[in-house]
């Protein structure tokens, strides 16, 4: 008997038993007015759906008047009528990429398509067993015209090892760096020995048994003077070979917002973790301090930031073939620099499957959600 696998297409011609639904923003009345208006403070329930099934996609856009409506609108998730939200992120940073920002990009399980990448996508199934809950939440102080598709099926059960989707948004706004004053430019970058991992910037934190399935994590670079400025003489971006060689110019303005190393303690594990990375472009698949955007299925620099890496980045790494398990507990994270030495605005979008219960989260108020100005 041949069996067809080892491909993302290789099970589409099985025959399922399931039924396949659709909640969207339809005009009940027949007219073109296919979009929820969802007033100021206000939530619109966008699905709520009985029964077992899974979610497998999601397609939304919508108009605002307020600038940062990416960061003032919530999107939110619960199953199987369980206490707390298993989704609550801001709606941009959801969809993958922060800074209430938007730009064309294309992974697998995210993208933010034309026109200006407005209209956002999301594959990640989510199954349940009794019950989904979709909800929006409008922080904006205007109107905000929402367009949306949520495709799902319904099935008679699922199997009792289905993960439920979780995604967590974390900031911390200025990660708790050092001063650079009186200390050379090389050795503030690159000094120093992190033999504990306290202070490193968390992506998250759960308990439970899952397995965690990647990220988005966006920085403003908030280290200003002259260090930020480029030698008016040396080409930019910064070439492989400069960095290589170690020219000595480069390395007396480097600006970089990397050298931080991925740490996963799993299940409560000390210091060293199972995984410890190497640095921060390398847990984003990317070498070499990169400065330009690019996207694949399972890594991207959507906002490679400006000259000497400069104003706000966004990158993103999804574990799809490589997901991290836990049994117990699992705590992501990452330096800010090297040995935490920057003191940036990190922000994060966790995403994960776990066994229910889950350890509850919260969302921060809207003002602390708010970017820095550009």
């Amino acid at each position: 008997m041949t069996i067809f696998k080892g491909s993302p297409l290789g099970e589409l011609a099985r025959i399922r038993n399931v039924r396949t639904r659709r909640a969207s923003s339809w005009d009940r009345t027949g007219g073109n007015d296919d979009r929820l208006h969802v007033m100021p403070g206000t939530t619109a329930v966008l699905a709520d759906i009985e029964g077992a099934g899974c979610i497998n996609h999601i397609w939304c856009t919508f108009v605002s008047s307020d600038p940062y409506s990416m960061r003032k609108l919530v999107l939110r998730m619960r199953w199987d009528d369980e206490a707390d939200f298993s989704v609550n992120v801001p709606i941009g940073d959801f969809f993958g990429v922060g800074h209430a920002k938007s730009v064309n990009f294309v992974s697998l399980p995210l993208q933010m398509s034309p026109a200006e990448g407005r209209a956002f996508n999301c594959f990640f199934p989510m199954p349940f067993a009794t019950r989904a809950y979709v909800e929006l939440v409008n922080e904006c102080d205007s109107e905000v015209l929402f367009y949306y598709y949520i495709d799902y099926e319904l099935h008679d059960s699922i199997p009792p090892d289905m993960g439920r989707f979780h995604a967590q948004w974390r900031r911390q706004n200025p990660t708790d760096g050092i001063s650079d004053e009186g200390m050379d430019n090389r050795e503030w970058s690159f000094g120093g020995q992190n033999t504990d991992g306290a202070g490193n910037y968390i992506i998250l934190e759960a308990e439970g048994q899952g397995h965690y399935v990647g990220c988005n994590l966006n920085i403003h670079n908030l280290r200003v003077g002259e260090k930020q400025a480029w030698p008016e003489h040396l080409n930019w971006p910064v070439t492989v070979d400069q960095l290589r060689e170690g020219v000595p110019e480069i390395f007396e303005r480097f600006n970089w917002y990397g050298e931080g190393d991925d740490m996963i303690f799993i299940d409560g594990e000390p210091w060293p973790p199972s995984l410890h990375g190497t640095g921060t472009e390398d847990y984003f698949n990317t070498a070499w301090c990169p400065a330009v955007p690019y996207h694949a299925p399972y890594h991207g620099i959507t906002l490679p930031g400006g000259e000497n890496w400069s104003g706000k980045i966004s990158l993103y790494r999804f574990h799809i073939e490589d997901p991290i398990c836990f049994q117990k507990s699992i705590r992501v994270t990452i330096e800010h620099g090297h040995n935490n030495h920057r003191s940036d605005d990190v922000s994060s979008t966790a995403y994960w499957y776990q066994l229910e219960p889950h350890k509850p989260f919260s969302l921060p108020p809207v003002e602390q959600r708010l970017p820095r100005p550009d």
